[in-house]
This record gives structure tokens, sequence and C-alpha cells, in this order.
């Protein structure tokens, strides 16, 4: 894909060798509906294809890095097989398509940043999170199970304790606290987030371009021996696509409160 056939993401080319990257649905949140899932796995592809480009920042247009994934993708797919292996080859393609991405990608996490939007925020080389960003895997309050990034990228960067406490209860954390806890590699005030990010990817673009890329490429290594427990993840998690907890998972979120979950019921 060529940056005119983006039709939820916006590209702007900054010197020396930045491009700055804009998820534009600010009236959903920057929530992914199936064409923005699409483009962010192709995304990775199209930045690296670019020689000009050096460094990727990629944001969120409005209050919002992204929501996460559009409720009614979810809804469309219960049960629907052939939807439920499409959207597992995507999810499956987006975290490794980001991982082999030579370029370096940075992310300025300006708002909520859950789903499809958090394994970009997270997955980026270096995470810059506005104080008010709120991160959160919603996996679990939707009613299937912490696939995409979650299972190889959250014990690697915050331990297995905090991984499973946050994974397991879906539950947000701010930015503050996810640099404390190291989920996220910088906390700035909310006006310092754009300049801060600049900053960085300007070191990054004029510094030795083999050395940067190379470094990234060997400590990606991490996260595709850890490639066996992603597959497990994400199989398991798109079953869950077969459970009426996912309807009343997404009924609570619609709804604004917890989900009434028919496995959690007596019999």
């Amino acid at each position: 894909m060529n940056y005119s056939d983006y039709q939820h993401i916006l590209f702007e080319k900054r010197v020396p060798g930045i491009l700055w990257v804009t998820l534009n649905r600010p009236e959903v949140l920057n929530a992914a509906n199936a064409r923005l899932h699409t483009e962010l796995v192709k995304l990775w592809g199209t930045i690296e294809a670019d020689p000009e480009v050096r460094v990727a920042v990629v944001t969120g247009a409005g209050r919002a890095f992204s929501a996460g994934g559009d409720l009614q993708l979810v809804e469309d797919a219960y049960r629907d097989y052939d939807e439920i292996v499409r959207i597992l080859d995507e999810a499956r393609e987006l975290v490794y398509n980001m991982i082999h991405c030579k370029t370096p990608v940075i992310s300025a996490i300006n708002g909520p940043a859950v789903g499809a939007g958090l394994v970009v925020a997270l997955l980026a080389d270096i995470s810059i999170a506005a104080e008010s960003a709120r991160l959160a895997d919603g996996h679990v309050r939707m009613g299937v199970a912490a696939g995409d990034h979650a299972a190889i990228l959250w014990p690697l960067l915050i331990g297995m304790a905090k991984a499973k406490y946050y994974l397991m209860t879906s539950d947000f954390v701010d930015g503050k606290e996810a640099e404390r806890i190291g989920l996220v590699s910088l906390c700035v005030p909310d006006d310092e987030l754009q300049a801060r990010a600049m900053e960085v990817a300007t070191n990054l673009a004029t510094g030795p371009q083999h050395a940067i890329r190379f470094t990234k490429r060997a400590l990606n290594q991490w996260l595709l021996d850890a490639g066996p427990i992603f597959d497990h993840s994400l199989a398991l998690e798109m079953l869950g696509f077969f459970s009426e907890d996912v309807l009343a998972g997404v009924k609570g979120l619609r709804e604004k409160r917890k989900g009434e979950f028919p496995s959690a019921q007596g019999k």
C-alpha cells in the first residue's frame, strides 16, 4: 500500500527523515474498524519501503491514541468461523509485522490506548505516554482471553505478577504508573508529549542507522523466541468468539458496566 491508499491514517514527513503517523478516526476515539485494523497491519511494510523515512512516530488524532477495536466488528465475528479466522490472521500479522519492521518506531500515547491501539502503542520500540494516558488490555473485560501482544510482551516488560494482575482484571494504568512499572519507556506532561517524541525521533534519525536498526533486531529476538506463546494466546482468544461471554462483554462495554457473563452464573 502507498500512503494515499490509507483512509484512516494521516502521514506527514518531517526533517530529518521522520514520518509522523496519525490514527485518524477522532469521532470514535480512533477505534479500529475493519478498515483501520487492516491498515494497521499493512502500515509497517509501507513505512519500511520508504527510503526517506528513518524513524516513524505514531500518535492519535484528538483526545485518544486508540480506543481499541470497534465493538460492531466483534459482534459481527460472533460464531462466524471465516471472520474469526480473518481476524486471527490479521492480529497475528499486526504483531509480527511490527516486530519485523526495520524502521525504528516511536509511539506518542496521547490518551486512552486499548485493544489494537495498545498493540501499536506498546510494541513500538520506544513508547512515550502523556501523564493523562490510560492503558488497558480489555480482552478479559470483553469476555475473551488476552491474545494479541499481551502474553509475550507484558511479562517481559513488567514481570509476571503485574502482567497477570493487569491482564486478568483489565484494569487501566495511567501514564505515570505505566512508566513506574516499566510498561512504557517514558512519561511526560501532556503538553510536552509531541515535542518529546520529536526530540527522541530526531536523536534516532541523526544517529548511526545500521547500529540502531541492528540493535532493534537483536532485542526483538526476545519477542520472536516467544512466538509459540503468542500464537497459543491468539488461538485461545479466538476460541472466545464462539462463547456467549463475548456478547455479554460487548453489551457491558456498550452500557459502560461490567458484563454479566454466562460462564460466571451459578448452575
